[in-house]
């Protein structure tokens, strides 16, 4: 929901064209002026909500009544600047504004601003501060998830005591530049995200370390004190030399003195190493070191070969940190020759450059970040192979992700060029199912269902789409597939389906064509398309399905209480156990418009909810109390066989702590209603897990000495016993007790 774009030119007839184009030039600037946000904020239609931010405080600085006391028109002025500043900063706001311009707004927003004072001292405390990565909500979850190391500063501006700690704040983040991200959130901006994360003071400090709990900081607040228990979450694995190379050095025993090699180790980019000369003098010798040079250090990128060391003159953290990235080897260059068989089975995420412009320095730490996710990292020189670049349609420097199925089956990324922002969008897109097209794949003459996402990369609603249509793919893998078509490309084909707003959305079901009209967030599609493909369900043949089991809901248009049972038969049906895997359809019959179908299988109340469990020719009515989607899934589950077995004491101790299997454990009571409530989860769970690892379920009530052996204190507890050959390891599950997405 965005931005309109327009094709056609009105011209006024008997005018000149001279005329024309002058007036024309005199009503863009009137209407510029008067009503473009964009325009009154001096920012452009790209612009991040930080530059929103700082672009209107600048403007607030010098536009605000309280600086103008002599103009009139100054309160009417600033109250136009200030709507614009409301309405662009917020995510929602913005794509209602650009879809539809001010008719699609709440004439209140903006009404009301601040006194200078604010704007002056309070507003956007840490915007200009390049060592401080201000996070919106957009991103902040892509940023702590990424691998590095993230400080992150939740802040009021209102809040005394964070202003206080501003200037600490940022010399710690200049101490600490190339160590750690040093973050900062506005939770006056960014409010739905601080109560997410249960921030109830301000400022609020914490650590973030991707598959970790966060750590609050709360100790007193100087910049020492904040050094040291950051350094203290970097794992350091530094080595005394005797013989061989490492990478970084410190010689006369010095171990790991500056702050830039901790980190270097513990990103796992290069290894580190200290060589005391008191001892090992003749190999000092051989590197030609003094004793009187205590804190030299070498640097080589490649240890496996013979050359000139590389001394680093300088103590600066930061100096270090770029002269050895610097010496670190650049990503693996793929040709045309190489690149298809290279792609053919592996998951790679690709830098395509072009001549003139090389990729930051930084990308050489992806493959450090992504190996844990089997994601190998290269390299195209587009100026070289510009015919492979061509055929994909990349005109420009961008990173792409392929999937490890071919070399048509990859994504672009849209966002930010940082690397944490790159190391999400790789993570989230080999798990998503998400594909780039072109007019070579494009889906319209395929029978199975497609979501295409027409969009242009410059529409800040569009980068914001694409998390969103991700996380959809996930859940609808199988059922229905997602790509995205860029309209700054391929121009011909968005005019012939009449493109004319971005972005827009587009679902093409067989011969039917949908505009999707709905939230753009991943729960709004999933609700749409679950509506919609239930509504493409023929039951006419219901009773012929043999081996399949369908949950169906009979109902009549008119009937209050089937309207009511309606979304929560959609939430129903959207779960991956329905779409994915295939256990249970899940359906519904208009009996107004099947009467006779309905007469048949003697329907004669609304809403009759009915489970046709395979072979069974007689169906089961649905008669619980609840009619929420949780109810009706743990009742539809109840048809499967038991994918789990109930463990007793013996055989927990035979076949859990001495077989050797790899088993998963749900320990709960009977009466507890959160282990009732997971119980269909982990049903779910050890289906998807059947044949990989078997599933167990111990009741604690029953099995008293055996939870306690075990050290279970709360219900319902998950524990994962991997068979490790002789040994026996357990690991306690720290999510939420749901069924993870695998």
């Amino acid at each position: 929901m965005g931005y309109r774009v327009v094709h056609g030119v009105l011209r006024p007839a008997g005018l000149t064209a001279s005329l024309v184009f002058i007036l024309g030039v005199l009503l863009v600037a009137v209407c510029a002026d008067a009503s473009d946000y964009y325009k009154l904020l001096g920012v452009s239609r790209e612009a991040t909500t930080r530059e929103i931010r700082q672009a209107f405080k600048k403007l607030a600085l010098t536009m605000h009544p309280d600086k103008n006391p002599g103009d009139s028109s100054a309160h009417e002025k600033f109250l136009k600047v200030n709507r614009a500043y409301e309405v662009l900063k917020d995510e929602d706001l913005r794509k209602k504004y650009d879809k539809y311009g001010e008719k699609g707004l709440d004439e209140q927003q903006g009404g009301r601003y601040e006194s200078w004072n604010y704007y002056r001292y309070d507003f956007g405390i840490y915007d200009d501060d390049l060592e401080i990565i201000t996070l919106d909500s957009g991103e902040f979850e892509a940023a702590v998830d990424s691998g590095e190391i993230w400080f992150v500063n939740f802040y009021s501006p209102r809040c005394s005591h964070c202003h206080q700690l501003a200037p600490t704040w940022r010399e710690f983040a200049k101490e600490m530049d190339g160590v750690i991200r040093i973050g900062a959130v506005n939770c006056g901006d960014n409010h739905h995200l601080c109560r997410r994360k249960g921030i109830n003071s301000y400022p609020s400090l914490y650590i973030y370390r991707a598959g970790q709990r966060p750590e609050k900081f709360t100790g007193e607040r100087n910049k020492d004190n904040l050094v040291r228990f950051s350094m203290q979450f970097i794992t350091t694995t530094v080595t005394e030399l005797w013989q061989g190379e490492l990478i970084l050095l410190s010689f006369s025993g010095q171990r790991c003195p500056f702050k830039s090699t901790r980190a270097f180790s513990s990103d796992g980019l290069v290894k580190v190493g200290w060589m005391d000369c008191t001892i090992q003098q003749q190999l000092c010798d051989s590197f030609q070191v003094r004793l009187s040079s205590a804190r030299s250090l070498w640097a080589s990128h490649r240890p496996d070969s013979v050359h000139v060391p590389q001394w680093v003159k300088t103590l600066d953290s930061r100096e270090i940190y770029n002269q050895v990235i610097d010496h670190l080897p650049d990503l693996e260059l793929l040709t045309r020759d190489t690149f298809k068989e290279k792609l053919a089975h592996h998951r790679w995420l690709i830098s395509f450059r072009f001549s003139g412009r090389s990729a930051s320095s930084e990308y050489k730490k992806l493959q450090a970040f992504l190996r844990s996710d089997h994601i190998q990292v290269g390299r195209v020189d587009c100026a070289a192979d510009s015919e492979l670049c061509r055929s994909l349609y990349i005109h420009k420097p961008c990173v792409g992700v392929f999937k490890g199925l071919g070399i048509h089956d990859f994504e672009i990324h849209h966002g930010k060029e940082v690397l944490y922002n790159i190391v999400g969008f790789a993570r989230d897109s080999v798990r998503a199912h998400v594909t780039t097209l072109r007019p070579e794949n494009f889906p319209s003459n395929r029978k199975e269902p497609w979501l295409v996402d027409f969009f242009a990369p410059w529409c800040p609603p569009c980068r914001a789409l694409l998390p969103e249509l991700r996380k959809a793919s996930i859940q609808l893998a199988g059922q229905m597939k997602f790509g995205t078509l860029d309209c700054t490309i391929h121009h011909d084909l968005c005019s012939t389906y009449n493109i004319q707003a971005y972005p827009t959305t587009v679902i093409f079901n067989g011969s039917s064509v949908h505009e999707y009209e709905g939230h753009h967030s991943a729960d709004g599609i999933l609700d749409n398309l679950a509506n919609l493909l239930l509504g493409s369900v023929v039951f006419s043949d219901l009773m012929k399905v043999t081996r399949q089991t369908w949950a169906v809901d009979f109902y009549a248009p008119w009937c209050g209480p089937c309207q009511a049972l309606m979304p929560e038969w959609r939430r129903m049906a959207r779960v991956r156990l329905t779409f994915h895997y295939g256990w249970i359809l899940v359906g519904s019959v208009d009996c107004q418009r099947f009467q006779t179908f309905c007469q048949s299988q003697g329907v004669r109340a609304y809403p009759e909810v009915r489970l046709y469990a395979g072979n069974t020719r007689q169906p089961e009515s649905y008669n619980g109390w609840h009619r929420d989607a949780h109810s009706l899934r743990a009742w539809t589950l109840s048809s499967l066989p038991r994918a789990s077995v109930d463990l007793t004491p013996q055989t927990f101790r035979s076949q859990v702590l001495s077989g050797q299997d790899h088993w998963v454990l749900d320990f709960y009571a009977p009466w507890c209603g959160p282990c009732q409530h997971f119980a269909p989860e982990f049903e779910i769970l050890a289906r998807m897990l059947k044949g990989k690892v078997r599933a167990g379920k111990v009741d604690c009530q029953a099995h008293h000495q055996t939870c306690q052996s075990a050290g279970i204190t709360a219900y319902p507890t998950v524990r994962f016993y991997p068979y490790l050959g002789a040994r026996r390891v357990r690991t306690r599950w720290h999510g939420q007790q749901r069924a993870p997405v695998l």
